[in-house]
């Protein structure tokens, strides 16, 4: 069966929403299906009681449904606008969809058992059930990179638009890679596996101590240990989060004559493109190190001062021109 064609044209932003079932009806559907995932999530929020590792247990599913659901839409844009490869990208997009839903099936499926979904090696079944989520997850990502070439050699929108697309893209690869990290056994499952006795959880999102311990709200990110998923999810939406600038410069451009050239506004997207790529470099250094999010060293401290000085001083060279050459294709 040949996919359905993807259009040629590049929506403007206010029709995004008139259009958006259009862009990739797979990603689509999976987002509205993700949409629905997130309302049964508040309601086992609402009405279930139960915990696990610390965090009640229908918070996982809720917060992944409304991470896929962004990340879907984002590419589904994104793969609505290629010019050549449209068909490769439709089934990349395709194999993303099926496969960052069945992740989500398997977490959901878990939270309902009162389970741990990742890291489980509890029982055959739970074994089964993560590892199938590990091989989904390296499929998904493996499906990414190849969107990420297909994106790298040709334009999406403005100059400034097409590079937030690609560095974002990078980032965004980045950020799904470093939860490869979580996957490694800690010392003290190291020490469980050597001796020949069975560890019920190989792997962690914490590293210095077992999951579990005091988080912060919602998101859950250890307040007393590093941990990866903070850098995961600064990598995962670096990709919105360019985006959204660059759409945000070209509205504003619209508005001020400052902001209107294409190239000043490129600028501005390489620095914060930069910027960003540093922040998640940063985070998952400081996580690694065993260090808290919310509880940096010296060392931390000293790389993020030195990150923000840079950034501005990126940010005076971008704005101090009305525009100029650059970042030509």
């Amino acid at each position: 069966m040949n996919p359905p064609t993807i259009p040629r044209a590049v929506p403007a932003p206010d029709s995004f929403l008139r259009t958006g079932w259009d862009w990739h009806r797979p990603l689509m559907a999976t987002a509205v299906l993700c949409a629905v995932i997130l309302a049964g999530a508040v309601v086992g929020l609402a009405v279930d009681d139960r915990t696990l590792v610390g965090q009640p247990i229908w918070l996982k599913p809720a917060k992944f449904a409304l991470s896929i659901a962004v990340y879907n839409v984002t590419l589904a844009w994104l793969l609505s606008m290629l010019v050549r490869w449209r068909r490769t990208g439709w089934w990349l997009g395709t194999i993303v969809s099926v496969m960052v839903l069945g992740e989500l099936a398997a977490i959901g499926l878990q939270a309902w058992r009162g389970e741990l979904s990742h890291f489980n090696y509890a029982t055959a079944f739970d074994a089964v059930v993560y590892n199938a989520m590990a091989a989904m997850i390296v499929t998904a990502w493996a499906a990414n990179l190849g969107i990420g070439a297909i994106l790298l050699v040709q334009r999406v929108g403005e100059r400034s638009t097409t590079w937030a697309v690609r560095i974002g893209t990078a980032i965004a690869l980045a950020g799904m890679a470093a939860a490869f990290f979580m996957t490694v056994p800690s010392d003290e499952q190291m020490v469980a596996l050597e001796g020949g006795g069975p560890d019920d959880v190989i792997g962690a999102h914490t590293v210095g101590m077992a999951d579990g311990g005091p988080g912060l709200p919602v998101v859950g990110w250890s307040t007393v240990a590093g941990d990866l998923r903070v850098a995961h999810f600064v990598g995962i939406h670096g990709l919105q989060t360019l985006i959204l600038l660059a759409l945000v410069l070209v509205v504003l451009g619209r508005r001020y004559p400052r902001l209107e050239p294409d190239a000043l506004r490129w600028r501005v997207v390489v620095v914060a493109g930069s910027a960003h790529a540093a922040l998640l470099v940063l985070t998952a250094w400081q996580a690694l190190r065993g260090q808290s999010v919310v509880r940096p060293d010296s060392a931390t401290l000293t790389a993020a001062g030195l990150l923000a000085v840079a950034t501005a001083a990126g940010l005076w060279w971008a704005l101090r021109g009305r525009g100029g050459e650059g970042g030509g294709e």
